[in-house]
């Protein structure tokens, strides 16, 4: 197998920008933001909305780096916890606002999209749940769950109609999901930067936040070659740890998870898809994949410690890949790679406040595009206008992950459910 580039496919159609210059001097600011991610950009950009000047954003490396600027591009309404689990920990009323603080969340990324003319190459087409399995049960309960206790209506996709969609015979049926769109995350990333900066959000990259400390009624952050006072700080780093914080940072694993990108197929695509849909599958070790402009097919999939090699990445999808479409037997791949999420032992966002002018956004999981549009406005409107709805996350506090040995429970659990569903295909015949 011949060796693939390790730059992603996003890194090397990234929007040209000028870059951020790094931090230089000491430097006041009302709201100090670390990390470039979606949590952090999309704060800054509430802020900037909600008229709050000096704010700064510092990013280690550049805007969009981490899992924000590799993920798939899926834009979804929901949490890495399921739906059934939110309604039983947190009853029905108060389920039901947290889940609608997401389906918002699409919305605004389709207005702020087009408000500041972000070329990300959205594709407003929904997402398409395929069934692996042959018995309908779980997506039927799941539809019935949604439409019932979310006012949420997703279709019915019979087996004749699916494989119209998605020419797989690997799937049986399928729930579509119409609210819902799939994007070039890392421009996205970059379109939200350069949002941001046009309304006086101070952005740096190349600036690694070295320490932070009070330092009187104020936070103040070292970084090599500058420093901030700033009256409040927010922490979005995501999988990417700051180090500056030991009870943030042990809340998190750090989890991998891998994606590729075809060469164009042409022609070939159409014998795969004819869908400009997004679509995922019903397992819990599922693949998720979706067409680009380009006519290439992206594929991701697993989650892992192990933040593995380009090639590592490209020899395990490819396996999956031809699982679903053995008509791509033979295809090039250009493109492999893999990014660090974030997750919290309950499986929802950590979004929060020490009460002294600390903030926290982070956990998002393998749902984060629509998840940190919410938690950045959650933050924004805290700290803008003493709004307490962020509070509703209060139950999903910042338990310790207890690595390493967190690790090695979480590769275990995935390898348990990854067993079950084998086990579950092999039955079904």
């Amino acid at each position: 197998m011949p060796p693939v580039p390790a730059a992603s496919y996003y890194r090397a159609t990234a929007n040209a920008y000028a870059p951020f210059a790094p931090l230089q001097g000491r430097r006041e600011a009302r709201v100090a933001i670390i990390g470039g991610g979606y949590a952090g950009l999309n704060t800054a950009l509430g802020l900037a909305e909600r008229g709050v000047n000096d704010v700064v954003l510092l990013e280690r490396e550049q805007v969009g780096f981490g899992a924000s600027g590799r993920n798939g591009g899926f834009v979804f309404a929901g949490y890495s916890l399921g739906e059934q689990s939110l309604l039983d920990q947190l009853g029905a009323e108060r389920a039901q606002a947290l889940f609608g603080l997401t389906t918002a969340a699409v919305h605004r990324i389709r207005d702020r999209v087009a408000r500041y003319d972000i070329a990300c190459d959205a594709v407003d087409e929904g997402v398409i749940w395929a069934n692996w399995f042959r018995d309908p049960a779980v997506l039927r309960d799941r539809q019935t769950l949604l439409a019932e206790r979310y006012g949420v209506q997703w279709e019915w996709l019979d087996q004749v109609e699916l494989r119209e969609r998605v020419r797989s015979e690997r799937y049986f049926d399928g729930l579509y999901e119409r609210d819902a769109l799939h994007l070039h995350p890392l421009n996205y990333a970059i379109g939200l930067a350069t949002a941001a900066a046009g309304q006086g959000v101070s952005i740096h990259e190349g600036t690694a936040a070295k320490r932070m400390e009070r330092a009187g009624l104020r936070w103040r952050i070292a970084t090599a070659q500058g420093e901030i006072f700033a009256d409040q700080v927010v922490l979005a780093c995501g999988g990417y740890l700051a180090g500056l914080q030991k009870p943030i940072d042990r809340a998190i694993l750090p989890i991998a998870t891998y994606v590729m990108v075809t060469e164009p197929l042409g022609d070939r695509l159409d014998d795969c898809l004819r869908t400009r849909a997004a679509i995922y599958d019903s397992r819990f070790a599922f693949d998720y994949y979706r067409p680009l402009p380009d006519r290439r097919l992206l594929w991701g999939g697993r989650i892992s410690v192990l933040n593995r090699s380009p090639q590592a990445v490209q020899r395990l999808l490819t396996r999956d890949l031809l699982r679903v479409f053995p008509q791509l037997k033979g295809v090039r791949v250009d493109h492999a790679w893999s990014g660090l999420m974030s997750y919290a032992r309950h499986q929802m966002p950590q979004i929060g406040s020490d009460g002294n002018g600390l903030w926290w956004a982070q956990a998002f999981g393998g749902h984060g595009v629509g998840p940190t549009c919410a938690a950045g406005e959650l933050v924004a409107a805290a700290i803008a206008q003493g709004d307490e709805g962020w509070k509703q996350f209060a139950d999903y506090g910042l338990p310790s992950t207890w690595r390493p040995f967190g690790f090695a429970g979480a590769q275990v659990t995935y390898w348990w459910h990854e067993f079950n569903d084998w086990l579950k295909t092999r039955l079904e015949g």
